[in-house]
């Protein structure tokens, strides 16, 4: 097999089809035939998983892999690498805003001899909430996972196999595909491409969705969180220090002077805050670790359709 589309779907019955077709079409157009499309239904809650097991059932290239939770966007994706053959796979969204169409920019740019090629948005047709959510997350991944700052990195990408093999055998329960791209190679490359407006429905990105995923981010492969709370720990301990020394004096200047209840008050409260804030820190890595040291599974396979064991 040379291309295989891996595709998350998750409330997604009125434009995966529609995907499905693109990229029929766009495979026909570039004269390639041998391919494979693997959609991953993220246990929905729509009929969803109706849709694509239907059109498993209509194209043997079309793969359906159903799971038995929700498992997050991140492990359907590496449900569905697991599965694929392709000696190139191609990841991208199940609403019809990435560009297929333009798939051949990213395949050129691949044959310069990139490892994965990755579609960026001059300008993008997402909610302000979910552009906002982006640049905190491309923050994140610059400061905490030492991303290039002129290096997008999105969910439309275009990744050799090898990458891809390396890539899956992450085991935990906490994956988080951009830092596992980043954890593979350097030879990464972006390729202007336009973005789309949402077909139909909207985003299933929440708050709480996108703060799962940024304690994924940095969770799993950075410990400068832990540095940082260390270093918070040691500035709040050093203004304790000067405001201590600062108390004596103006006692010793002013013995009138009465000891201030408001003052004290105040820097309790912030040193006990930064404590708590420190303790919830190394909490999340304890905890995390504890997960994955009982093997807790990624995602668990509840069926499939056109996939040989």
């Amino acid at each position: 097999m040379k291309y295989s589309f891996v595709i998350p779907c998750y409330n997604s019955e009125k434009t995966i089809g529609g995907v499905v077709d693109e990229i029929r079409e766009e495979m026909h157009t570039l004269n390639e035939e041998d391919y494979e499309i693997l959609l991953v239904n993220d246990y929905s809650r729509d009929h969803t998983r109706d849709v694509i097991f239907s059109l498993a059932e209509k194209d043997p290239r079309v793969k359906a892999i159903s799971m038995a939770k929700n498992s997050g966007q991140d492990a359907a994706c590496l449900a569905g690498y697991r599965y694929s053959t392709g000696e190139f796979v191609v990841s991208l969204d199940d609403d019809g805003q990435h560009p297929v169409n333009e798939l051949d920019r990213m395949i050129n740019k691949l044959q310069e001899g990139y490892d994965v090629v990755i579609a960026h948005y001059p300008s993008k047709k997402h909610s302000v909430f979910r552009n906002w959510g982006s640049r905190v997350n491309d923050l994140m991944e610059v400061e905490l996972l030492g991303k290039p700052k002129e290096l997008y990195i999105g969910s439309f990408f275009i990744a050799r196999r090898f990458i891809i093999d390396k890539v899956t055998e992450y085991p935990n329960p906490y994956p988080y595909i951009r830092g596992l791209l980043l954890s593979s190679t350097a030879n990464i490359a972006n390729v202007d491409v336009d973005h789309r407006e949402r077909a139909a429905g909207k985003s299933q990105y929440t708050f709480k969705k996108l703060v799962k995923l940024w304690m994924n981010g940095f969770t799993s492969f950075s410990v400068k969180p832990l540095r940082i709370a260390t270093f918070i720990g040691l500035v709040i301990a050093l203004i304790g220090f000067i405001f201590a020394v600062y108390a004596v004096v103006i006692k010793l200047l002013h013995p009138e002077t009465a000891a201030g209840w408001a003052s004290l008050m105040a820097v309790m409260t912030m040193i006990g805050g930064a404590i708590l804030c420190t303790l919830g820190i190394i909490g999340e890595y304890i905890g995390r670790i504890y997960i994955s040291i009982n093997r807790v599974p990624q995602y668990v396979v509840r069926e499939t359709k056109n996939i040989k064991d």
